[in-house]
């Protein structure tokens, strides 16, 4: 079943803008970035060559043969047997991390053949360009990759839902009719995630014992990257790796050492963060304990809290079975929230392109995540249910009087002057809502 993923009209616009550079699709392995490549090439050009540096590796002799642009088409345009022109034909180099020689060549095709457009990517592209191994700096554009939204599952299984929501034109509650139906379908989603194959497999079957191997397999074969891309900090990344449910299922979701392995220290494990962080596998969120402008200038290096990319796979990590959206269950609580959070915090990554921060103050307060929208620091609290009690909001909004508040929750859409509430299943319309204020 195919998912339609919104990313392919982004593309369409980098098409045929006038500052055009190659594209560097970045984002954690298995959130389709192939398909979504091929598919624009489909779509868009009248021919495609896609090259996959991992499976012909022959063809990396052409790039590490030559740096002029024609001469590279020229040996491309013979080995593949076909004619590559400006405009028409889109160059996929995939897996482009395990070729330096091509990725270095994205700056010669810039300024020697702007009217070609290529696109990239990499299932641990992240990682390679960390190590600034011939990278064409400001030569190329990125565009981050996420798992496949609520909004993009709805389309797909519940069109009309989607189309509802679209037309919302005012911050007013929604009938009891279409709140149950978005729930129940949210219900769903958050049992899936967003893993293009397990959410193609699962609309296509609704087989849960197919969705658990499916989840399963993508775990598996994360941990056997570690193996093979991560050299002496394999059994430091699999600890880490292997903690974040435990993380997550504290109130207070700081990282702490301690529960990765007794005795760990953090320098002997930044590393193993930051490669699972730079690999697209988690989102680390920092610390501002003053939410001054610029948010990024008054973050704390040493305080953060650990989220993972998907919250299909967060469930299956943490052996929640899939009907634990729509039973109730006394004894879970606090790993309901951290659900949620991950799950909101994966809509935001969608939506603004860039991961938020939180808050503290001291013990007194907490605020989930903290974002930086123009010239304003928007405070974003996030309950998993329908009770919103807490003292946490109206602290941070008496300490700092912020332009609005955000609340999402199981309560319906309502906005009293300052505090916009929003459903947790319309938070992939975040945007939209924000704009009506």
């Amino acid at each position: 079943m195919i998912i339609e993923r919104s990313i392919i009209s982004d593309l369409a616009k980098w098409k045929d803008s006038a500052d055009r550079k190659p594209l560097i699709l970045m984002g954690a392995r298995q959130v389709g970035k192939t398909w979504i490549m091929e598919e624009f090439g489909k779509r868009y050009f009248d021919n495609t060559i896609y090259i996959n540096f991992d499976f012909e590796k022959d063809i990396k002799s052409i790039f590490v043969a030559t740096k002029n642009p024609e001469r590279i088409l020229q040996s491309l345009a013979m080995f593949f047997n076909t004619k590559i022109e400006a405009k028409k034909t889109l160059l996929i180099f995939d897996e482009i991390q395990e070729c330096n020689a091509a990725l270095n060549s994205l700056k010669y095709f810039y300024e020697n053949t702007p009217d070609l457009h290529i696109i990239c990517a990499g299932s641990l592209l992240g990682v390679a360009l960390s190590k600034g191994d011939s990278f064409p700096v400001g030569k190329v554009d990125f565009k981050y990759i996420c798992p496949i939204t609520f909004k993009e599952f709805l389309a797909t299984r519940k069109p009309n839902l989607v189309e509802y929501v679209d037309s919302i034109d005012s911050l007013k509650e929604i009938p009891a009719a279409f709140f149950s139906l978005l729930k129940e379908n949210f219900a769903l989603y958050q049992a899936c995630g967003g893993m293009p194959e397990v959410v193609s497999k699962f609309l296509e079957t609704n087989d849960f014992e197919l969705l658990e191997e499916k989840l399963w397999g993508i775990l598996i074969s994360y941990q056997s990257d570690f193996a093979k891309h991560a050299n002496a900090d394999i059994k430091r990344i699999q600890y880490v790796w292997n903690s974040i449910p435990a993380q997550l299922a504290k109130e207070n979701r700081k990282f702490i050492y301690q529960l990765v392995k007794t005795g760990a220290r953090a320098r002997e494990y930044e590393d193993a963060i930051y490669w699972l962080s730079k690999a697209g596998l988690i989102h680390q969120i920092f610390l501002v304990e003053t939410p001054n402008l610029p948010l990024s200038a008054y973050k704390n290096l040493s305080s953060f809290k650990i989220y993972l990319c998907d919250i299909g796979l967060l469930r299956r990590m943490a052996d929640l079975a899939p009907n634990i959206f729509v039973t109730e269950v006394s004894n879970y609580k606090e790993f309901k929230g951290a659900i949620a959070e991950n799950y909101v915090l994966q809509s935001l990554v969608a939506q603004f392109g860039k991961e938020p921060y939180y808050w503290t103050y001291k013990t007194s307060a907490e605020i989930d995540f903290l974002m930086q929208m123009g010239l304003d620091a928007i405070p974003i609290e996030v309950k998993s249910g329908e009770t919103v009690t807490g003292s946490s909001l109206k602290f941070y909004d008496a300490k700092y009087s912020p332009k609005y508040k955000l609340r999402y929750s199981m309560l319906n859409l309502n906005y009293d002057g300052t505090l916009l509430n929003i459903p947790l299943f319309l938070a992939d319309w975040t945007k939209k809502f924000i704009g009506m204020l």
